[in-house]
C-alpha cells in the first residue's frame, strides 16, 4: 500500500510540474514586437503550428514576418518552430495562415487576426488599385509590386472589394478576427481552409495526427464564420497574453 502511496504522490508531483511548466514560456510575438524598430511597418502571421508529446503535451508556433527595411519594399522570412503556452496556441487554434499583429505606416499597431495584407497593402494605392473583372472588383498589384501576389496568394485567393469591405467596415479596430466568406462549409481564411492548406501543404500542422489537432479542426468546422451574417468564429484579439 506504502508503494502504491508513493508512486501515486510521484505521479500526482510530475503532473502538477507539467500543468506549470510552460508559466516561464515568453510570448514570442511580444519580443518580435519589442525588437522590431519603432518605425517599421511589418506584418506577423502564423505560418505552421505543431503538438508535440503525449503525456506530456508541447505547443510550437512558427511565423512569417512580412517587414519593410526599406520603406515600400516588404521582405519575407520565416521563423524557426518557438515553444508557447497552451493557451496561447489555443488562442490562435483558428488563425495559421493568418496576419496575427502588424504595424502600418502610420505606426499604430494592430492586434486583430486578419487575412494577410489586409492591414498594410490591399486597399493602398500606392501598391495597386480595385479592377472590373466580371462585374466584380478585385485587387491588384501594381507590375512592380507584382510578387505581392504571390506572397498572399492573391492570383488563386483573390481579394473582392466586397471582402474587403467587409472587413474594413465591420472588423478592422474592432479586435475581432475576420475569415472572409463560408465556401464549401470552410472558411475562406485561417486554419483548415483551402488557402492555408495550399500556402502550407507541407506544414508540420498537415502532418499532425494528434488527437487535439482533430478537436480544433472539428471545433474550427462548427464554428465556421459566415460571410452574411454575424461570426460566431470572430472573437477579441490576445496579444500580449
Amino acid at each position: 500500500m506504502k508503494k502504491i502511496q508513493l508512486l501515486y504522490i510521484i505521479f500526482a508531483g510530475i503532473m502538477l510540474a507539467s500543468c506549470g511548466s510552460d508559466k516561464n514560456l515568453k510570448n514570442p510575438v511580444d519580443d518580435m514586437v519589442r525588437d522590431m524598430p519603432t518605425d517599421r511597418v511589418f506584418s506577423i502571421i502564423l505560418n505552421d503550428m505543431d503538438v508535440q508529446g503525449s503525456f506530456f503535451t508541447h505547443y510550437y508556433h512558427q511565423y512569417k514576418i512580412i517587414e519593410e527595411k526599406e520603406k515600400g519594399k516588404p521582405e519575407e522570412r520565416i521563423t524557426k518552430f518557438v515553444e508557447v503556452k497552451e493557451s496561447y496556441f489555443k488562442m490562435h487554434a483558428n488563425d495559421m495562415g493568418m496576419e496575427i499583429v502588424s504595424r502600418g505606416e502610420d505606426g499604430k499597431l494592430s492586434k486583430s487576426t486578419s487575412p494577410p495584407g489586409y492591414n498594410n497593402y490591399v486597399g493602398n494605392e500606392r501598391y495597386g488599385r480595385w479592377t472590373q473583372r466580371n462585374g466584380t472588383s478585385f485587387w491588384e498589384f501594381y507590375g512592380q509590386y507584382a510578387f505581392m501576389s504571390s506572397m498572399f496568394r492573391m492570383a488563386t485567393y483573390p481579394v473582392t472589394m466586397s471582402y474587403y469591405t467587409d472587413w474594413r467596415s465591420n472588423y478592422y479596430g474592432t479586435g475581432r478576427s475576420y475569415y472572409g466568406p463560408t465556401t464549401g462549409g470552410r472558411s475562406y481564411y485561417g486554419t483548415g481552409s483551402a488557402y492555408t492548406r495550399s500556402s502550407s501543404p507541407n506544414s508540420s500542422w498537415s502532418n499532425n495526427t494528434s488527437r487535439f489537432k482533430q478537436r480544433v479542426q472539428n471545433r474550427t468546422s462548427r464554428s465556421s464564420s459566415r460571410y452574411s451574417g454575424s461570426s460566431s468564429r470572430s472573437r477579441g484579439g490576445g496579444f500580449g497574453k
